[in-house]
Protein backbone atom coordinates (compact mmCIF):
# COMPACT_ATOMS: atom_id res chain seq x y z
CA UNK A 1 0.00 0.00 0.00
CA UNK A 2 1.17 3.51 -0.80
CA UNK A 3 1.15 6.01 2.10
CA UNK A 4 -1.93 8.28 2.00
CA UNK A 5 0.14 11.45 1.51
CA UNK A 6 1.57 9.99 -1.70
CA UNK A 7 -1.70 8.50 -2.89
CA UNK A 8 -3.72 11.71 -2.65
CA UNK A 9 -1.37 13.90 -4.78
CA UNK A 10 -2.10 17.41 -6.06
CA UNK A 11 -5.34 18.11 -7.93
CA UNK A 12 -5.00 17.28 -11.62
CA UNK A 13 -1.71 15.41 -11.07
CA UNK A 14 -0.85 11.73 -11.23
CA UNK A 15 -2.41 9.74 -8.42
CA UNK A 16 -1.09 6.32 -7.47
CA UNK A 17 -3.56 4.31 -5.39
CA UNK A 18 -1.90 0.89 -5.14
CA UNK A 19 1.35 -0.70 -6.17
CA UNK A 20 1.26 -4.44 -6.15
CA UNK A 21 3.57 -7.09 -7.45
CA UNK A 22 3.08 -10.82 -7.32
CA UNK A 23 6.28 -12.84 -7.28
CA UNK A 24 6.71 -16.60 -7.42
CA UNK A 25 8.63 -18.13 -4.52
CA UNK A 26 11.72 -18.85 -6.65
CA UNK A 27 11.91 -15.42 -8.34
CA UNK A 28 13.73 -12.62 -6.53
CA UNK A 29 11.58 -9.49 -6.34
CA UNK A 30 14.25 -7.49 -8.18
CA UNK A 31 13.97 -9.77 -11.22
CA UNK A 32 10.20 -9.55 -11.26
CA UNK A 33 10.20 -5.78 -10.91
CA UNK A 34 12.58 -5.39 -13.85
CA UNK A 35 10.81 -7.76 -16.24
CA UNK A 36 9.58 -6.11 -19.40
CA UNK A 37 6.23 -6.55 -21.06
CA UNK A 38 6.32 -9.05 -23.90
CA UNK A 39 6.29 -7.40 -27.33
CA UNK A 40 2.97 -7.60 -29.14
CA UNK A 41 4.01 -6.15 -32.52
CA UNK A 42 7.12 -6.32 -34.69
CA UNK A 43 7.75 -2.58 -34.34
CA UNK A 44 8.42 -3.17 -30.62
CA UNK A 45 11.35 -5.44 -31.52
CA UNK A 46 14.87 -4.70 -32.76
CA UNK A 47 16.47 -6.70 -35.56
CA UNK A 48 19.86 -8.04 -34.54
CA UNK A 49 22.69 -10.14 -35.88
CA UNK A 50 24.45 -11.84 -32.99
CA UNK A 51 28.19 -12.44 -33.51
CA UNK A 52 29.45 -15.39 -31.47
CA UNK A 53 33.08 -16.00 -30.48
CA UNK A 54 32.95 -19.22 -32.53
CA UNK A 55 32.42 -17.16 -35.69
CA UNK A 56 28.74 -18.13 -35.98
CA UNK A 57 26.16 -15.44 -36.69
CA UNK A 58 22.51 -15.72 -35.69
CA UNK A 59 19.75 -13.42 -36.89
CA UNK A 60 16.76 -12.64 -34.70
CA UNK A 61 14.91 -10.05 -32.71
CA UNK A 62 15.32 -8.62 -29.21
CA UNK A 63 13.02 -6.65 -26.96
CA UNK A 64 14.83 -7.03 -23.65
CA UNK A 65 18.43 -6.13 -24.46
CA UNK A 66 20.24 -4.21 -21.72
CA UNK A 67 23.87 -3.15 -21.64
CA UNK A 68 24.07 -3.97 -17.93
CA UNK A 69 22.70 -7.52 -18.04
CA UNK A 70 24.89 -10.53 -18.74
CA UNK A 71 22.32 -12.18 -21.04
CA UNK A 72 19.28 -11.47 -23.21
CA UNK A 73 16.55 -13.35 -25.05
CA UNK A 74 16.96 -13.79 -28.81
CA UNK A 75 13.66 -14.30 -30.60
CA UNK A 76 13.68 -16.29 -33.86
CA UNK A 77 13.90 -14.49 -37.20
CA UNK A 78 10.80 -16.33 -38.44
CA UNK A 79 7.64 -15.68 -36.45
CA UNK A 80 9.33 -13.83 -33.54
CA UNK A 81 6.10 -12.93 -31.75
CA UNK A 82 5.11 -16.58 -31.32
CA UNK A 83 8.51 -18.28 -31.45
CA UNK A 84 10.42 -19.54 -28.45
CA UNK A 85 13.28 -17.24 -27.32
CA UNK A 86 16.83 -18.48 -26.80
CA UNK A 87 18.80 -17.12 -23.82
CA UNK A 88 22.12 -15.75 -25.07
CA UNK A 89 25.01 -15.09 -22.66
CA UNK A 90 27.17 -12.06 -23.49
CA UNK A 91 30.31 -13.95 -22.43
CA UNK A 92 29.88 -16.08 -25.60
CA UNK A 93 29.65 -13.10 -27.96
CA UNK A 94 31.86 -10.64 -29.77
CA UNK A 95 29.06 -8.21 -30.50
CA UNK A 96 25.37 -7.65 -31.08
CA UNK A 97 24.70 -5.78 -34.32
CA UNK A 98 21.43 -3.84 -34.39
CA UNK A 99 20.60 -3.77 -38.11
CA UNK A 100 18.18 -2.35 -40.65
CA UNK A 101 17.90 -5.63 -42.59
CA UNK A 102 19.00 -9.21 -41.97
CA UNK A 103 20.34 -9.53 -45.51
CA UNK A 104 22.64 -6.52 -45.19
CA UNK A 105 23.23 -3.74 -47.66
CA UNK A 106 25.97 -4.94 -50.01
CA UNK A 107 26.19 -1.56 -51.79
CA UNK A 108 27.52 0.04 -48.59
CA UNK A 109 31.05 -0.17 -47.29
CA UNK A 110 32.21 0.94 -43.88
CA UNK A 111 35.08 3.29 -44.57
CA UNK A 112 36.84 4.56 -41.43
CA UNK A 113 36.10 8.18 -42.28
CA UNK A 114 32.86 8.36 -44.30
CA UNK A 115 30.16 10.36 -42.56
CA UNK A 116 32.19 11.05 -39.42
CA UNK A 117 32.42 14.69 -38.29
CA UNK A 118 36.01 15.89 -37.91
CA UNK A 119 35.79 16.22 -34.13
CA UNK A 120 34.14 12.84 -33.47
CA UNK A 121 36.17 10.19 -31.66
CA UNK A 122 36.51 7.19 -33.90
CA UNK A 123 37.73 3.86 -32.59
CA UNK A 124 38.82 0.61 -34.10
CA UNK A 125 37.87 -2.53 -32.18
CA UNK A 126 39.88 -5.70 -32.78
CA UNK A 127 38.28 -8.88 -31.49
CA UNK A 128 40.23 -11.87 -30.18
CA UNK A 129 39.83 -13.63 -33.57
CA UNK A 130 41.28 -10.65 -35.48
CA UNK A 131 37.99 -9.26 -36.86
CA UNK A 132 37.91 -5.45 -36.82
CA UNK A 133 35.10 -2.93 -36.74
CA UNK A 134 35.26 0.86 -36.82
CA UNK A 135 32.83 3.30 -35.23
CA UNK A 136 32.12 6.01 -32.70
CA UNK A 137 31.62 4.88 -29.10
CA UNK A 138 28.66 6.12 -27.11
CA UNK A 139 30.70 5.75 -23.94
CA UNK A 140 33.65 3.43 -23.52
CA UNK A 141 34.70 2.00 -20.15
CA UNK A 142 36.93 -1.08 -20.17
CA UNK A 143 35.52 -2.14 -16.78
CA UNK A 144 31.94 -2.54 -18.06
CA UNK A 145 30.39 -5.60 -19.72
CA UNK A 146 30.34 -3.79 -23.02
CA UNK A 147 29.62 -0.57 -24.84
CA UNK A 148 27.58 0.73 -27.74
CA UNK A 149 29.22 2.17 -30.79
CA UNK A 150 27.75 3.72 -33.91
CA UNK A 151 29.03 2.82 -37.37
CA UNK A 152 30.97 5.43 -39.32
CA UNK A 153 29.00 4.70 -42.48
CA UNK A 154 25.55 6.30 -42.16
CA UNK A 155 24.38 4.35 -45.24
CA UNK A 156 25.47 0.98 -43.87
CA UNK A 157 23.27 -1.77 -42.49
CA UNK A 158 24.36 -1.39 -38.86
CA UNK A 159 22.31 1.02 -36.76
CA UNK A 160 24.45 0.52 -33.66
CA UNK A 161 26.70 -2.20 -32.30
CA UNK A 162 27.06 -3.49 -28.75
CA UNK A 163 30.64 -4.70 -28.26
CA UNK A 164 31.41 -7.18 -25.46
CA UNK A 165 34.50 -5.66 -23.84
CA UNK A 166 36.06 -8.86 -22.47
CA UNK A 167 36.16 -10.41 -25.94
CA UNK A 168 38.19 -7.66 -27.56
CA UNK A 169 41.92 -7.79 -28.11
CA UNK A 170 42.31 -4.06 -28.62
CA UNK A 171 40.27 -0.86 -28.66
CA UNK A 172 42.15 2.12 -30.06
CA UNK A 173 41.48 5.67 -31.22
CA UNK A 174 42.08 6.23 -34.92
Amino acid sequence: MVPEELASGPKGGLVVKDICCSVADDTPWTDAALMRTQAKTLDQLSKVVVGFLTGARNNGYVSDFSSIDDSFNLLPQKNPLKGRPIKVALKDLKAVFFVWEFTGKPESHESPHSGVPGDAKTIEVTFTDGERIVGRPEEYNSQRIGFFMFPVDPKGNNIRIFVVTRNTRQVRLI
